[in-house]
């Protein structure tokens, strides 16, 4: 038996538009493109950290920390 790891409840347009529509009700259509902004601004903070991350990682692999050797 083989398993769908994909989500069944989204594979139509007409489910697609019917999650819009909930998402607009519960929220209200003013307070949306606030939340959209915000996770936007979200998004972008946390993509830099992890960009961050790595090269703090790429850094120490190569011994090289930032400091001047004395």
């Amino acid at each position: 038996m083989r398993y769908r790891l994909a989500m069944p409840f989204l594979r139509e347009p007409s489910h697609i538009l019917l999650l819009l529509i909930v998402v607009v009700v519960l929220f209200g259509a003013k307070r949306l493109p606030d939340s959209a902004r915000s996770l936007g601004k979200s998004l972008r903070i946390f993509k830099g950290e992890m960009k961050e991350m790595k090269n703090d990682g790429d850094e120490k692999k190569d011994g090289t920390d930032g400091s001047a050797a004395q």
